[in-house]
């Protein structure tokens, strides 16, 4: 039997106002503690839920799901649900959301660099 799957889509991402710094309204978009996480372990490929909870052991069930709401929102995320039993829902990056690999890996290699974790005596 094949799957029949319903495709859900965010609204377009906001657009920056008059007067409004650009910086703020990217970083508003991804920043905060979970997000730009989240974007990370996306660019391998789509995850389900528990598998980006897996990911993040410190993040509760209701911080994913209102992180991954606001990625969605921004047009960053693409939510896919499966009409089949059980419900299966997959997250994967929208193209905008790919465009911010560059970012997402220049500061994995800034945190390398600068945020060693100190050895023990």
């Amino acid at each position: 039997m094949d799957t029949v799957f319903v495709e859900v889509s965010a609204e377009p991402p906001r657009r920056v106002r008059a007067g409004e710094c650009v910086v703020d309204a990217a970083l508003d978009l991804i920043g905060g503690k979970w997000k730009g996480v989240i974007v990370y372990h996306l660019l391998d490929g789509p995850l389900r839920f528990s598998q980006l909870k897996r990911h993040l052991p410190g993040v509760t069930q209701r911080m994913l799901t209102k992180q991954l709401r606001e990625l969605e929102a921004a047009g960053l995320v693409h939510r896919t649900v499966y009409a089949q039993v059980p419900p299966r829902v997959d997250y994967r990056l929208t193209e905008a959301g790919r465009k911010l690999a560059p970012v997402i890996y220049a500061l994995r290699a800034w945190g390398e660099a600068h945020l060693r974790i100190k050895a023990e005596p």
